[in-house]
């Protein structure tokens, strides 16, 4: 089991410091959640059930991949990734380029987490069609796909058009950072077996898990993938028991966040290091 770290669960301030404590203490990764902008009239969540959304329109937001390349420069194993990026709202141009240059300051240290983005009036404010958004993820990841791997690219989509580009450098891991999709529903699953490297369920009880993921494998094998997709999410870690169901339930990444407020998280996740993590790797 790898273990990850929620960024967002903590003030900016303590980014840096985290991720160093992080790196010490084992954990495999830190996740920066992202929104290219916050509109002050918000309406929906991500969490199935809630009519509200889970952040003021204030929050600070920075450039997810421009921190995480500042907080690779201030480690050296530790991974970087994003819970998630809303890359339907670049153009690919724009996201590819991105994601390269952190896979490289980083070394190959980068897991590019996608989403297809529930926040209908970020959407509106980038004038672009909140209705289309499946359609225009899955055009982005096949243009990203492709200037990470080819020599020349040459493309003419229903939302991006473009001849003969090339694009250098390549990123360091080969064929591009891991893509991560976060989403519950069979869209989502379709994205993974044609563009991904893993899963992010965003609603997903640990019960739920192992039919989603079986639904998954089976659209793995009919898109001729190899090996098996990677499933990263939050559960339930308070005991090593809890990460053996976690594990059993097809689960192969927890994002967890032992603490309740900023002033705790550097003694959480030292506690949860001692109590959880060791043990389990040593188990």
């Amino acid at each position: 089991m790898k273990f990850g770290i929620p960024l967002g669960g903590v003030h900016p301030g303590l980014w840096r410091d985290l991720t160093v404590r992080a790196e010490e203490l084992g954990y495999e990764s830190v996740w920066l959640p992202e929104h290219l902008v916050l509109p002050a009239e918000m309406s929906g969540s991500p969490h199935h059930g809630d009519s509200h959304p889970p952040i003021p329109s204030q929050t600070p937001m920075y450039d997810a991949i421009a921190y995480l390349s500042y907080l690779a420069g201030q480690t050296s194993t530790i991974r970087m990734g994003t819970y998630v990026y809303n890359i339907g709202l670049r153009h690919p141009f724009v996201s590819a380029r991105a994601a390269t240059t952190l896979d490289i300051v980083s070394n190959g240290r980068f897991d590019f987490g996608i989403g297809a983005s529930w926040l209908r009036e970020e959407w509106d404010a980038s004038g672009l069609d909140f209705s289309t958004r499946g359609a225009r993820v899955d055009e982005a990841l096949e243009v990203c796909r492709a200037l990470w791997t080819q020599p020349t690219v040459e493309h003419h989509g229903r939302f991006f058009d473009f001849d003969a580009v090339a694009f250098e450098p390549k990123p360091v891991q080969a064929g591009g950072p891991p893509i991560h999709v976060g989403g519950d529903g069979l869209p989502a699953l379709r994205r993974v077996a044609r563009f991904g490297s893993g899963w992010i369920p965003m609603n997903h009880t640990l019960d739920q898990i192992p039919g989603s993921v079986q639904k998954l494998s089976e659209l793995w094998t009919e898109h001729g993938r190899s090996g098996k997709p990677e499933v990263t999410t939050s559960a339930a870690a308070d005991s090593p028991e809890d990460i053996q169901r976690a594990a059993d339930a097809g689960i192969d990444r927890m994002i967890v966040m032992p603490w309740r407020r900023t002033r705790e998280a550097l003694d959480g996740i030292a506690r949860f290091a001692d109590d959880i993590l060791t043990p389990t790797r040593t188990g």
